[in-house]
């Protein structure tokens, strides 16, 4: 079952963009974007996660989060504050914020804490993420994990231990679209900030390993704009 994000924020443009992201993380995303309408949906609907401006028409980031603490309301709060403004951050957390993000702020930096957030709250994948294989198979692609040693068509390969496990976590999820951001968080860390360079050049050295031809891609697949998808059904021939 997808996590469902409630996002209250009221600048439409930084609305859209964390919605697209959340999203394109596999979230739900419900939005709202003014302060009256937040505890009236809470009493109606579950929400596993709330990100909440300060700044809102209506009612106050800060108000709200006081109330929805008093009202027993247990989901992990993410506020967004004020460039410098110190006294918010501190304020939020007093109220019961459980983490802040300062504007402007990254994406990637956000979606860190969203995991975090959830996987200490018990609703994050990780608490069910499944193991890492003995033995990953596919194509003519044979990989020994535990060796950290493949073959394709016969062919004797060495894995680095991160190439394996961004092979590994893609094989797990054989056919799946899986982000950028997911890869990062699961292989480097959330507590990674760095680019997506680093597992763009990972991708390149497993191509170069499990693909026959790397510049004509039939297994390690990028989906633009996302992230990759490792296909493992037989081709025909």
């Amino acid at each position: 079952m997808k996590k469902k994000v409630l996002l209250v924020e009221d600048d439409p443009h930084i609305r859209l963009g964390l919605a697209d992201a959340l999203e394109g993380e596999g979230y739900e995303v419900i939005e709202i974007s003014h302060g009256s309408e937040v505890l009236p949906f809470l009493k109606q609907q579950r929400a596993d996660l709330m990100i909440l401006d300060v700044m809102l028409p209506g009612k106050s980031g800060f108000d709200i989060c006081r109330d929805a603490r008093s009202a027993r309301f247990d989901l992990p709060i993410l506020m967004l504050t004020a460039k410098g403004q110190e006294i918010d951050k501190v304020l939020g957390l007093e109220l019961g914020a459980d983490d802040y993000v300062t504007k402007p702020f990254g994406v990637r930096e956000l979606l860190a804490r969203v995991h975090a957030l959830l996987r200490r709250s018990g609703a994050g994948p990780a608490d069910s993420a499944p193991s890492t294989p003995s033995r990953i198979a596919f194509g003519d692609i044979e990989i020994d994990v535990a060796a950290m040693r493949g073959s394709r068509a016969g062919e004797r390969f060495d894995l680095s231990s991160r190439e394996l496990k961004v092979l590994a976590l893609l094989f797990r999820r054989a056919g799946e679209v899986v982000s950028r951001n997911q890869l990062l968080d699961e292989v480097w860390g959330i507590e990674y900030f760095g680019t997506t360079r680093t597992l763009d050049q990972v991708i390149v050295r497993l191509r170069q390993k499990i693909e026959a031809s790397p510049g004509e891609c039939r297994h390690l697949l990028t989906v633009h704009g996302v992230g990759y998808r490792l296909e493992v059904t037989p081709f025909p021939s």
